[in-house]
């Protein structure tokens, strides 16, 4: 039986290649346009591209905060993408007036780098030992992802780091706990590094749904 995936859809985001990207790894990849299409899924993923606010404000017009706040109580796994990551956490420099879903614990601030902004293109992630989604050894342990951000998140609990990444400072390029984690690089664009991250995420989405 295949992977019930939910991609949320508030049209300021990648749907198309991350749905793509799901659908190649064998899971049953569709998109909700309003918190009432969410239904129960096997998993939920949080796309997005562009500005912190902006985002929050559709999300919120699209009752999308309920029905995720239940699913991730419930202990639905969630997964954000980019600025889906960012979403996850408190609030963000970029919009301090808009909080964040605040599913993650900690704040959004921007890159401090003398580097060009935003970072666009390939970079390697340093994963910690063990931890959710690590590739488990060989040369992907090397492998570069596709980011293109200007912000980044800052968790406020040490333990959240998953991965960390470098361009002009380290900062968090993977976090989460339990059922929620996010991503700041694009895996639907990161080629076979990225199906393979998926790949892991789906095959945790898998043992949940059948235990």
């Amino acid at each position: 039986m295949s992977t019930d995936v939910v991609l949320l859809d508030y049209r300021l985001s990648n749907i198309r290649s991350a749905r793509k990207a799901l659908e190649k790894l064998g899971a049953d990849a569709r998109t909700a346009e309003a918190g009432q299409q969410i239904g129960s899924p096997d998993a939920i993923v949080l796309p997005g591209v562009g500005h912190f606010g902006e985002a929050m404000r559709r999300i919120r017009d699209r009752d999308f905060v309920a029905p995720l706040a239940e699913a991730v109580e419930g202990g639905t796994p969630l997964l954000g993408i980019c600025l889906g990551m960012q979403l996850l956490f408190e609030g963000s420099e970029e919009s301090p007036a808009e909080p964040g879903l605040g599913f993650l614990p900690g704040f959004v601030r921007p890159l401090v780098t003398d580097r060009k902004l935003p970072q666009i293109g390939w970079n390697a992630v340093r994963w910690i030992e063990g931890a959710a989604l690590a590739p488990e050894g060989g040369d992907e342990r090397d492998a570069i992802y596709y980011f293109v951000h200007s912000f980044v998140v800052e968790p406020a609990e040490p333990e959240l780091v998953l991965g960390e990444c470098e361009y002009g400072e380290a900062f968090c390029a993977v976090a989460g706990r339990e059922n929620v984690i996010g991503v700041q690089f694009h895996p639907e664009k990161s080629s076979d590094a990225g199906l393979g991250l998926l790949g892991r995420w789906l095959a945790g989405v898998s043992e949940r749904a059948a235990a």
